[in-house]
């Protein structure tokens, strides 16, 4: 069993079956996902996209600066970092939402001692604002978190079931890998994270675990050590 572990979601999942924005009935599903394994006394922080709000790359495809687009977007991911605080603490489960840019207001800003502070207290760490500098994704972001806070793997919460050798909804013959080492992920190019994120799982030897979030009770099986999903390490 994990110890302390860190949860990405995508913002896209918080649209449920909207097309657009946060579906109240998948934020609190989520949110009592994250309540079983905290209950459980395991660590727990949490990244979350902003594609359901706005990316910095449709932005640019907009007329929209990147870098102007990019922030905006870390702005999005905010909104749903606040979101899922709200749906926590709504279950009872005692939150601190971080940001890497600061908004005393609503936030307090990204220190890593507070951080770890707050997950030994036994609180749900939100992170917010991505890196806090544009070109750099969510998924680097987490990647980031992860390791300052030493987190014992990276959990990638997603709607498909594991790490596939070719899009799973689209291809009928694709095959799933339940562990790969990231040799492999190199070698057969895989998609798991950007290359930016998944060079500091890498480098930093941190385990990630692909797995299908929308199904219930699987974060918990996850974090239980079972074989959900795809295992990628060293």
């Amino acid at each position: 069993m994990y110890k302390r572990v860190l949860l990405k979601l995508s913002g896209e999942a918080l649209m449920g079956n909207k097309g657009f924005g946060i579906d109240h009935n998948r934020l609190m599903d989520y949110a009592k996902e994250i309540k079983t394994v905290h209950d459980k006394g395991i660590e727990i922080a949490l990244v979350v996209g902003g594609g359901n709000i706005f990316r910095g790359i449709q932005g640019e495809e907009g007329g929209i600066d990147r870098v102007q687009g990019d922030y905006m977007g870390m702005l999005a991911t905010v909104i749903n970092s606040m979101a899922i605080q709200s749906a926590l603490e709504k279950i009872g489960v005692y939150t601190r939402l971080l940001t890497a840019i600061k908004m005393e207001e609503i936030a307090e800003p990204f220190i890593t001692r507070r951080a770890v502070r707050h997950l030994e207290k036994g609180r749900v760490v939100i992170f917010g604002a991505g890196t806090g500098n544009p070109y750099f994704t969510t998924d680097t972001a987490a990647t980031l978190r992860a390791i300052e806070i030493k987190s014992d793997v990276i959990l990638k919460g997603t709607r498909v079931d594991g790490i596939y050798s070719a899009d799973p909804e689209k291809d009928k013959t694709a095959q799933k890998f339940d562990k790969l080492s990231f040799e492999d992920v190199f070698t057969q190019n895989l998609k798991v994270m950007d290359m930016t994120a998944f060079t500091l799982c890498k480098e930093n030897n941190l385990p990630i675990v692909v797995f299908d979030m929308n199904t219930s009770g699987n974060l918990l099986k996850v974090v239980d050590g079972q074989s959900i999903g795809t295992l990628v390490e060293v």
